[in-house]
């Protein structure tokens, strides 16, 4: 028989696993923990929002402030970056985007 010496070898440790997760789908054994739900699935789904949901009841709990003198919006991204971030006086791209 021709011995394939590319293929990946088992330590003892893991045959030994193998053989007993063998003996143990072969005897009917089943894990314990293999179907249990821990999590009722009502209060999952209600920790989900849909898309296209109605949030008009919702308030925001972020302050949102304008544009500070020393920020600009890049072009490429539209983010708002810092001054310093600019890359050149004239461009309104940023570092990233150039």
């Amino acid at each position: 028989m021709a011995t394939d010496y590319d293929a990946s070898r088992k330590t003892e440790d893991e045959q030994k696993e193998e053989s007993l997760e063998a003996r143990r789908l072969t005897s009917g054994e089943q894990d314990k923990t293999s179907g249990t739900v821990d999590e009722d699935e009502a209060v999952v789904a209600e920790s989900y929002e849909l898309p296209g949901a109605d949030l008009s009841h919702e308030t925001l709990s972020v302050e949102v402030t304008p544009e500070q003198a020393d920020e600009f919006t890049c072009t490429g991204c539209y983010l708002v970056q810092h001054g310093s971030r600019r890359e050149s006086p004239g461009a309104d791209l940023c570092r990233d985007c150039a």
